[in-house]
Formats: structure tokens, C-alpha cells, sequence
């Protein structure tokens, strides 16, 4: 295999000169603010991606390089620093992890201008030329989970808790949505800055209003100071939780859980003993090869920009976009430090 992958910085990508032999993949991950606890899954994860095409010979021979920009900032300021290397000519594609207010403001600043792969769970609605969304939109995320949890746990009384921007509000309409016809209520419902210091007035919500199951489109360290607090106050072991950004950084920065009441539907899930996804499993082996024992964890969130940077790769080729399609929905419960998949026909 040739060397790893060269991983450049934004300010190092607009300042040194383009090799013609080279081309340069735009990788959008959160190095700092909430989701900044998924940097170094993601990271790792693109540079196995772009290690693997280079071994394949690249693009039509060309060498890939990664350029990284914090996608963890203000929504503002991560788009202005894309279209900024967009229009200095250090990058010929995007791959974007990050928050959805921060895709809509990085979608708006290319314009259509340049092709842009968006990799987490999505907030649904229209997209721009040139953008093309890989995760989940809200419905198809959370219906199955929702649709089980009702009828197999009977959780009949939902509390909604988000953070307040365009991803936990579309996922909080689809949800108030499919669980009014199942046959089951939204008594309640807050969404809070990025940010959580004190949940308490979530917590307050959850007793006052008796609800038995609660959503959670919280994001990152916020997710994290939640299910912490609400293992504090003895919630945990009564009140379900379903989390459609739960993933394994979260699950371990939590400290896991044994209450059997605590479920996540990210579309993909660490391998545990028994899974059934040889992708996965397979994805896990490379990469503890390339970055030994010690490796962050290949967590949903990484797995998506794993697959991303192999499509940016692929079209940056002359590849043909995909056909738009969602991922399978899939429900695990935690069990401790690791997730087990629940079968939701």
C-alpha cells in the first residue's frame, strides 16, 4: 500500500501550490463543539478511505489528498472557509460531517458550484444542485424504532428533547407524526441551545409530564450531559430513550448502560460478538490494521465518512452519482459499553 494519506489543513491548502498529480478531497469533520468527541473516528475513518483508493490507484492515477476543515464552528464561518477554498482551487470536492445548520449554510455558500457529499443523518426537505446526501432523513431513521417501542415496550407518553436547530426540529415533526398513528402521545416537548450545561428543565419536563418514553435529537457532548443526568436522577431504569445520533463515542463518554432501556437507530452499529454486518466487521479489521489497538472506535458517524470519501472519490473520477437511497432502519438497545441490534421488521 502507498504511504498514508497526506492530511492537510485549511490554511495550508490555499497557501501551497497544486500538484497536478493530486486531487484533493475537502473533508468537513467537527474538531471542535459539540460533536467534536466523533473527530478522531471520523479523521481516522477518511484517511482509511482515501488510503484505499490510493492503493487502487486514485483517481484515474492521480493521488488523493484530504484537506480538513473544522466543521465544529459557527455555521457561517465553516461555509465561508469552504467557498473560500473552493474559489482559491485548493479543494475539487466535499465530504461534509457536521450539523445541519451547518450543511444548509455550506450548501448555500457553493452554490451548486461544486459537488458536496453530505455523510450524517439528515433533516429531509429539497437539496441543491451538486449536494448529495448519504444518511437518513428524520422519517426514515426513526419510524421503525418508534413503531417498535411502542408495541413491544409499550411506551405510550413521549417527551421530545432536542437541540434547537433544523435537524431535531424536522426529526420532532416526523416523530409527532408517526407516533399519532400509532396511537400514542407527545405530552411534552423541549428543544435547547447548543450547549447543555443544566438539563434540569428537561429532566422537569420528563417527571411532570409522566411520560414514559422520551426522544432524544441531542447531538454530541450535549447527548452525553443528558443521559448522564438522567442516570443521576433515577430516570434511567423507568423511562425508555431512543436517540437517532446516539453512537459509540457517546455510548462509551456516557459510561454505557445496563438498563436495557437506553436504544439508539444510527444506521450502523459496532460489531459485538454475533453481529451479522461482515461490512462492518471487515471495515473494523482495516482499520485496526492501519491505526493499531489503540484506534478511536469506527462509530456510525465515522462509517458514514468512510463511505463518503470513497464516493467523493469515485466521482471526482467521472463516477455517476447514486441513485438517492436511505439506509436500512435499524434499533439497538445498549448494553453496557456496546450496542445489540434489535430485529424491527
Amino acid at each position: 500500500m502507498p504511504e498514508p494519506t497526506v492530511a492537510l489543513d485549511a490554511w495550508a491548502a490555499a497557501l501551497l501550490p497544486r500538484r497536478p498529480d493530486v486531487v484533493r478531497v475537502g473533508l468537513a469533520v467537527p474538531l471542535s463543539g459539540p460533536l467534536a468527541l466523533t473527530g478522531p473516528s471520523a479523521l481516522d475513518l477518511a484517511g482509511l478511505a482515501a488510503d484505499e483508493a490510493n492503493a487502487d490507484g486514485g483517481v484515474l492515477g492521480r493521488a488523493v489528498e484530504l484537506v480538513t476543515v473544522d466543521s465544529g464552528r459557527p455555521p457561517s464561518t465553516v461555509a465561508a472557509e469552504a467557498a473560500a477554498l473552493h474559489g482559491a482551487g485548493a479543494i475539487d470536492i466535499l465530504v461534509g460531517f457536521h450539523t445541519s445548520d451547518v450543511h444548509r449554510a455550506v450548501e448555500a455558500a457553493l452554490g451548486g458550484r461544486l459537488r458536496y457529499v453530505f455523510t450524517p443523518p439528515h433533516e429531509g426537505g429539497r437539496r441543491r444542485p451538486g449536494v448529495l446526501r448519504i444518511g437518513s432523513s428524520p422519517r426514515d431513521q426513526h419510524a421503525a424504532a418508534l413503531a417498535w417501542l411502542v408495541r413491544r415496550r409499550r411506551a405510550r407518553r413521549w417527551a421530545l428533547l432536542g437541540n434547537d436547530y433544523v435537524w431535531p426540529q424536522a426529526v420532532h415533526r416526523a416523530a409527532a407524526e408517526v407516533l399519532r398513528r400509532l396511537g400514542a402521545d407527545v405530552v411534552g416537548e423541549l428543544l435547547v441551545p447548543l450547549g447543555v450545561d443544566d438539563p434540569g428543565a428537561m429532566l422537569d419536563l420528563v417527571r411532570r409530564t409522566r411520560a414514559d418514553a422520551v426522544l432524544l435529537s441531542l447531538v454530541g457532548r450535549d447527548l452525553v450531559t443528558v443521559n448522564r443526568e438522567f442516570a443521576r436522577a433515577g430516570l434511567d431504569r423507568r423511562v425508555v430513550r431512543l436517540s437517532g445520533a446516539l453512537e459509540e463515542n457517546g455510548l462509551y463518554a456516557v459510561g454505557g448502560d445496563s438498563t436495557g432501556e437506553l436504544f439508539a437507530c444510527m444506521p450502523s452499529f459496532a460489531a459485538t460478538d454475533g453481529a451479522t454486518d461482515e461490512g462492518q466487521l471487515a471495515l473494523q479489521e482495516r482499520h485496526a490494521r492501519r491505526a493499531g489497538p489503540s484506534a478511536p472506535v469506527v462509530c456510525a458517524y465515522a462509517r458514514g465518512v468512510y463511505d463518503g470519501v470513497r464516493l467523493a472519490v469515485s466521482l471526482a473520477g467521472g463516477g455517476v452519482p447514486p441513485r438517492p437511497t436511505s439506509p436500512l432502519p435499524r434499533l439497538a438497545r445498549a448494553d453496557g459499553l456496546a450496542f445489540r441490534e434489535v430485529s424491527t421488521p
